[in-house]
């Protein structure tokens, strides 16, 4: 499909107001996408700083994210290479131990419309279990099984875990992610963004 119907489906998707009644703040759908992307970032849902700021990935679990694709905000943003689509489109709210899960009606309404217009797609990262359990018919029961597993569902998808600061603990139980996970992250970016490379 081209870009010009991708363009009138997010106008769409960024007037939607299905679960206004379920949200904290006014609805302020966040997807960014254009047909040519080669690089889709499938998150969870906004914070209240990337809701404020309309931005996504814009607070300290985006700088992490680029830390570990190695890419500065200029490549991060920019829509020709890079769509990002969230499991939920607008910040949830908070729970007891956190942001709440993302609504669940934005994949069921709008991720298979986007996902149609985007023909270049070479890699999808699954960032966090939400974005997992939808995408991987082989999803492991625990997220840590899943990342270990990671070259299994190469090369359409490549799941890691969210860079949220709340992930601190994991990390450093898990320090075998950024010795091996994180240095085949940034040398398929670069292959597919960077290098244009068509044999990625």
């Amino acid at each position: 499909m081209s870009q010009q119907h991708l363009q009138k489906l997010l106008v769409q998707v960024r007037s939607c107001r299905y679960c206004e009644a379920h949200l904290p703040f006014q609805p302020r759908p966040i997807v960014r996408a254009s047909s040519r992307a080669r690089l889709l970032i499938i998150g969870q849902a906004p914070g209240t700083r990337v809701q404020k700021t309309g931005i996504p990935w814009n607070d300290p679990s985006g700088d992490r994210l680029r830390n570990w694709m190695q890419l500065d905000k200029d490549v991060f943003y920019d829509e020709q290479r890079i769509a990002i689509m969230p499991m939920g489109f607008c910040y949830p709210g908070k729970g007891r131990s956190g942001d709440l899960p993302p609504r669940p009606e934005c994949a069921e309404l709008w991720h298979g419309k986007i996902l149609e217009c985007l023909p270049d797609l070479r890699l999808t990262l699954l960032i966090g279990a939400y974005a997992q359990r939808c995408y991987l018919d082989s999803c492991k029961p625990t997220l840590t099984d899943t990342v270990k597993e990671w070259e299994q569902y190469l090369p359409a998808y490549l799941p890691l875990p969210h860079p949220s600061p709340r992930n601190q603990l994991w990390l450093k139980r898990n320090p075998w992610f950024e010795k091996t996970v994180v240095p085949a992250l940034r040398k398929r970016i670069k292959s597919l963004l960077l290098n244009d490379d068509d044999s990625f």
